[in-house]
């Protein structure tokens, strides 16, 4: 029976989330191109150690990377039950001359396993530039707000004053530790190399006539032209799979930083102090007409939890590989690797789409450190007596009692917050009206915020960005809401 697209389960982080480049990536086409150019990087070196390969047999084997016949590979796997030798057996059809070269004492681990290693890095380095853009967002909206005192809140309860920047500065310190680990994993990330069936290099030593000089630089010559400074110094047939834990182990810190900053801003918003963009004409609630919700930081946080989730898979499937190789890696890891960097990409689409819209509300804000302020101010109004003064022991126990009472007043009755009048009308508090609201300047209750915010920028946030300039730029994505 004929099935059109809507019969059929579309995965979302094609149809919705991630973008062109990411999918790019891990296309079929990347994948099975990368392969030809392993087979014709293999092939060059061998040539140039001494092997009977022909200049005419490298180009032909050039000028038919992109010339893949899928319908044909397909129907080959389908009788051989392997992707390998089916694409081996295409690439022959198309080059006639370089057919008896191709895949020359190379065993399947070195097109696929290279291949993977070189998509993990081409998708470390989208990555990177979706962090960058991030972190240049909000390292905007941090100096603009460097200076704008807000609530602090610890257990969600009203602490000491912090400022809008210096919440943000929290946001990407996270994100800078983020972007440092796959940096680092990219700079230490290996290539397989040419190792053979279980890593001994065996085939290789054969063709060489067991010229070992040959076979080590024949490993290191392949992975310099995938463009790869280092080969694994030992292995079976197979990297290491603790190399694919590493690279979800990288996201999954990403997602971690992303999904606390998506929570934060959901309670932000519940306080109506910092709200997410919201669309001219996008509706909030099918039943309720004046909710906002706050749909993008949930998304953001949802699809963080699924990269958390991802993780464990590449960790587990690390831990049951037995001895030189066994295939139960590799259903798993066609799965959860290329999803892992999918889901992050859709994940810093979002939290671009997000930082880029922010909606700060000064009047809320002053309005609930309004509401809190008179609690914070009772050390310096203490302070302030004593110096008048009163009785240390005995003023503490003064405001002590009208800061019950006034929060009784807040809490029971509803009322507005009295304290600081009821401390000016307290004839042993020594303190009047007008000296209290001397003692009010949220500018004393901010310590340094404005100052860290800045320092924070100008010493770790500026370097990371001018070092993301290697990284490149990537596409804004339009969002579906």
């Amino acid at each position: 029976m004929a099935r059109n697209t809507q019969d059929t389960y579309q995965n979302p982080l094609i149809e919705r989330y991630a973008s062109p480049e990411m999918l790019f990536v891990f296309s079929p086409h990347n994948k099975f191109s990368t392969w030809r150019k392993l087979w014709i990087a293999l092939a060059e070196a061998q040539a140039e150690l001494g092997l009977q390969i022909s200049h005419d047999q490298i180009v032909e084997m050039k000028a038919n990377v992109d010339n893949i016949d899928y319908e044909a590979a397909r129907q080959i796997e389908a009788q051989t039950r392997h992707d390998v030798m089916a694409h081996i057996k295409v690439f022959g059809e198309k080059c006639p001359k370089a057919k008896p070269i191709i895949h020359l004492g190379a065993t399947s681990a070195f097109v696929g396993d290279n291949t993977d290693l070189i998509q993990m890095r081409e998708a470390c380095t989208i990555i990177l530039a979706r962090m960058s853009n991030v972190v240049r967002v909000l390292r905007k909206f941090a100096l603009a707000h460097a200076d704008r005192a807000t609530l602090g809140f610890t257990h969600f309860q009203p602490a000491q004053l912090t400022t809008v920047g210096k919440r943000a500065t929290l946001w990407m310190y996270e994100l800078l530790m983020d972007f440092e680990a796959v940096e680092e994993f990219i700079a230490r990330l290996p290539f397989l190399g040419v190792k053979g069936a279980t890593g001994t290099q065996a085939s290789f030593l054969s063709l060489f006539n067991g010229d070992h000089d040959k076979v080590k630089k024949l490993d290191t010559d392949v992975a310099a032209r995938m463009g790869f400074r280092q080969t694994v110094p030992v292995s079976g047939q197979t990297y290491s799979r603790k190399i694919d834990f590493q690279a979800a182990a990288s996201l999954c810190g990403l997602a971690q930083s992303l999904h606390k900053f998506g929570n934060d801003l959901r309670l932000l918003q519940h306080l109506k102090e910092i709200e997410e963009p919201f669309e001219k004409t996008q509706v909030g609630s099918s039943a309720m007409a004046y909710k906002r919700n706050p749909m993008r930081s949930e998304r953001l946080t949802s699809l963080c939890r699924y990269i958390i989730s991802l993780s464990l898979s590449p960790a587990m499937t690390a831990a049951e590989q037995w001895f030189e190789r066994t295939l139960d890696d590799s259903a798993n890891k066609r799965l959860s690797i290329p999803e892992i960097f999918l889901t992050a990409d859709a994940a810093l689409i979002i939290a671009l789409d997000i930082c880029e819209g922010l909606l700060v509300y000064p009047a809320v804000i002053a309005r609930h450190i309004g509401e809190e302020l008179p609690f914070m101010a009772t050390e310096n109004i203490l302070m302030a007596s004593v110096k008048k003064g009163g009785d240390r022991q005995e003023i503490h126990e003064r405001i002590r009692l009208h800061s019950m009472e006034a929060a009784r007043g807040v809490k029971i009755e509803g009322k507005r917050n009295d304290l600081l009048n009821r401390c000016a009308a307290d004839p042993k508090i020594l303190l009047s009206n007008d000296d209290i609201k001397d003692l009010l300047d949220v500018k004393a209750f901010v310590g340094r915020s404005p100052e860290q915010t800045r320092e924070f920028i100008s010493l770790y946030i500026d370097p990371l960005l001018a070092r993301a300039e290697r990284y490149g730029t990537v596409n804004k994505m339009n969002l579906t809401v």
